[in-house]
């Protein structure tokens, strides 16, 4: 199983939810906030990083909902 998740545009102007090395998406939106808010709730669920590209494709922000150690240790 993949440790991310990833909100990405899609070539018909929506945005896509896609696991990490998916081809795929897993599901299609129209818009960039309901496929944000589906994919943080399975990010959640899943306990992978969340991360949010921009229109262009770059990385806008990541949110981590994995078993991560905060604060690090050492």
């Amino acid at each position: 199983m993949s440790n991310t998740r990833h909100v990405v545009p899609n070539q018909d102007g929506g945005w896509d939810s896609k696991k990490g090395g998916a081809k795929r998406a897993s599901k299609n939106f129209e818009t960039k906030k309901e496929a944000v808010d589906y994919s943080r709730e399975l990010s959640k669920k899943q306990k992978t990083e969340l991360v949010i590209h921009k229109k262009d494709g770059k990385i806008q922000r990541k949110d981590s909902h994995g078993n991560d150690n905060f604060p690090p240790k050492g």
